[in-house]
Parts: C-alpha cells; structure tokens; sequence
C-alpha cells in the first residue's frame, strides 16, 4: 500500500455536527473520544461541521465554542491524534489556527472550493512551520476537470500539505468518476491522497474502495456513517471490507462497532435509508451540508426542497452559499403564483 498502509481520518466529531444541527454536547464529545481513543485511528476530527470559526446564524450556531470542543477532546484523547477542520473565509490564522495550536491540536485539514487551492496557501505554511501534520482537502471535487484538480493539488503539494484530500462534497461521485481521478493523482503527486465520500446515492463505501484501489491511503470517514445529507462513508463498513480483502489497517473493529452501538446510534434519529432529499442532493451535486437550509427554505415560500437542490445545482451553488438557497426557494415561489 506504501507510506506505511492506510490511515484513517475519523470526522464524526465535525462531519456529524451537521447532523444534528452542530448541537454536540460536553457528554458527545467527551465520551465518544474515550471510547475511540486507542481504536486505530490516525486522527479524530473535532469541531463545527464547516469547521473552525464557522458558527454563524448563516450556518448554523454550535451549542458549544470551538476551544470548548478542542479542550474537552485534548483531554480524552490519549493514544490518538486530535484533528481540527478548517476554511479560510470562516476562520483566520489568529483567530482561530493559533488558538487551536496553543490547544494541543496534532493535526490539520485546510479545506477549499477544488479551484481555490491558493487561499490556503498561508494557512498550510504556518502549521507546516509550526511543526503540525497538515493536509489540504478539496471540496467539491467533481465541479473540476482533471487537469484543473491536478493543478490545484500539486498547488497544495508545493505549499507543504502532507496529503491532498478529495471531498465529495455533494456525494455526487461514481465509482468511474473516482477510479479515474485518482489514477491521476496518484501517478503526478508525491505526497499522500485520500478521499471523503457522501452517501447521496448509495455509494461511499464503494466510492472509497475504488479510491483505495487507485492510490488513495487516507479514509475520511465517520463511524455509522454519521455526518451532513445522507451520511458519509461508514468507517464499520470500509474497516471490514479492507479486512476483509488483506488490506493492511490498523483499525480495532470491534471497538468501532462498540462506539457505534453505545454512543452514535443513539445521536442520528433519522432513519438510515436514503431519503427523497439526499438522493436528489447527489444528482443535483449540491453540498450535502444545505440541507437543513433547504429543507427550512421550502416550508418557509411553500416549494418543493427538490427543485431548490436542483436549481442550486444548476447554479453551482458552493458551501459558502447559503443565502442563495433562500434567493432560489423565492425565485420558485414567484415563478409558482405566476402559473396560478
């Protein structure tokens, strides 16, 4: 597999902040980091869903501030590495990266649109001069070509990132989709490459195999697939399809399985099958984290939240965006009376 097999990023923390409104508690966090701490995970990922600085009325407000979540983390996690997630726009280098370094955070996610690789030129320097293992991720990653990721990844390659994580940020990817863009990356960058899949269709853990079969060695992923829209990968699920197939990890199953069962089953309320509102998400390729957003919108001008998704994706609606899902959900209101 190379540089030492496959790591796994364990989002559940921030991905998952999505699912239920960014509402995790002292108790959440504190004893689901006591209960994964030690289970073969690089890294567990703490914080807002759109990561450091972002509670927002725009977004959504966390229940607890962003050093809250870090320090209750910092002292529950022993064995394994402390992660924080964040977009320049939302947070800043003084604000919110200093803070999380002084902390005791061990490892970085600097996350971007696919084509805007350069605005997180200065974050990944300073934790990379500040001693941090720092990766840049790549939201979106299906809005690009392949020679305009490769270009935006050999960007963050030359900043000092120690991997290049793809997000599919709106779970809108196929497996071909995945085999071919990572055949790529994985022939040009030197440094790591990893993948966070979405679920809209049905696809992550499938999406996340193939990822690993064309040169991918990080797993972004959430236990029970927790995380915005339809979830994201299950860490479960692809742990044991690695097993399965020889593929070295270092992940202890059971003590996933047992986090899953004691603690995140009982955080998720929504039934796990796909809904109407995450499949139309993936075929619109719309972030997945709108869709609270959408759904309020539609209740609110009295449309249908699937044709806001798909006229945001249209529009190519990014994360970041969110006052243009109400811009929409009025424009087919309009349209709506019109027609009466």
């Amino acid at each position: 597999m190379g540089m030492e097999g496959i790591k796994i990023f364990d989002a559940t923390l921030r991905d998952g902040s999505h699912a239920i409104k960014h509402q995790y508690t002292e108790e959440n966090i504190r004893e689901y980091c006591r209960a994964m701490d030690g289970a073969g995970m690089d890294a567990i990922v703490v914080g807002h869903g759109n990561g450091l600085g972002a509670s927002s009325l725009q977004v959504g407000l966390s229940l607890l501030s962003d050093s809250e979540m870090l320090r209750i983390a910092r002292e529950n996690l022993h064995e394994t590495k402390l992660a924080a997630y964040m977009m320049p726009g939302y947070g800043t280098i003084r604000d919110d990266l200093v803070p999380a370094v002084e902390a005791g955070v061990d490892l970085f996610k600097i996350g971007c649109h696919c084509t805007e690789t350069n605005i997180t030129r200065q974050h990944i320097e300073y934790l990379a001069k500040a001693g941090k293992e720092v990766y840049g991720a790549m939201m979106m990653y299906h809005l690009a070509d392949d020679k305009t990721l490769l270009e935006q990844a050999l960007q963050l390659e030359s900043y000092g990132a120690a991997g290049v994580i793809l997000m599919d940020s709106a779970g809108a990817s196929t497996p071909e989709m995945v085999r071919d863009t990572f055949s790529l990356l994985s022939g040009k960058l030197t440094c790591r490459i990893g993948f966070h899949a979405h679920n809209n269709l049905g696809l992550a853990v499938a999406n996340t195999y193939t990822a690993i079969q064309c040169g991918a060695t990080i797993i972004d992923g959430t236990i029970r697939g927790f995380g915005a829209g339809a979830g994201n990968c299950q860490l479960e699920a692809i742990v044991a399809l690695l097993k399965k197939e020889g593929i070295p990890c270092n992940a202890d199953l059971y003590k996933m399985m047992d986090a899953s069962e004691a603690y995140v089953a009982h955080w998720w309320k929504q039934d796990k099958g796909l809904d109407d509102i995450s499949i139309v998400n993936g075929m619109a390729g719309v972030f997945s984290g709108f869709k609270h957003h959408v759904q309020n919108a539609a209740a609110c001008f009295g449309v249908d939240a699937r044709d806001i998704l798909m006229e945001l994706g249209r529009r190519k609606a990014v994360a970041g965006q969110e006052d243009m899902i109400v811009e929409v959900a009025k424009h087919l209101q309009d349209e709506k009376n019109k027609k009466k």
